[in-house]
């Protein structure tokens, strides 16, 4: 049996299937519903020609137009991970900073726009 480290499983849209093919196994050809039962498809098809594949890239071919805002997708969505983290600590130093000014945390809510409990929570963390 073959072993091969990296395999990319390149799925093409065709009607209400995918085609998927790997590169790197010649003549590996498959097809799946769904992208989340390519790489099982994939195993499937790479044992019967006697190959063993330790991990598979799904890469989903579509459209320019879809690719663009598939990628602006993931760039807002990290753009705002990062933000809530910064606010999340933004809001840990306030409460202490607060807190530390002698309010109380009924006062530090309505000051921060949070509840009470969310100080406390805020606070300990």
């Amino acid at each position: 049996m073959t072993t091969i480290a990296n395999a990319t499983a390149v799925c093409t849209r065709d009607g209400g299937w995918w085609a998927v093919e790997v590169p790197e196994i010649p003549g590996l050809f498959t097809q799946a519903r769904r992208l989340d039962q390519v790489e099982e498809q994939v195993r499937d098809a790479a044992d019967m020609l006697d190959v063993q594949i330790d991990a598979i890239t799904i890469d989903p071919q579509l459209d320019e137009a879809t690719r663009r805002m598939v990628d602006d997708l993931l760039v807002k969505r990290e753009a705002a991970r990062k933000a809530q983290d910064e606010a999340s600590r933004l809001a840990r130093t306030t409460v202490a900073a607060l807190r530390g000014e002698g309010l109380t945390v009924r006062d530090v809510a309505a000051v921060t726009g949070v509840s009470p409990q969310r100080v406390s929570a805020l606070q300990d963390a």
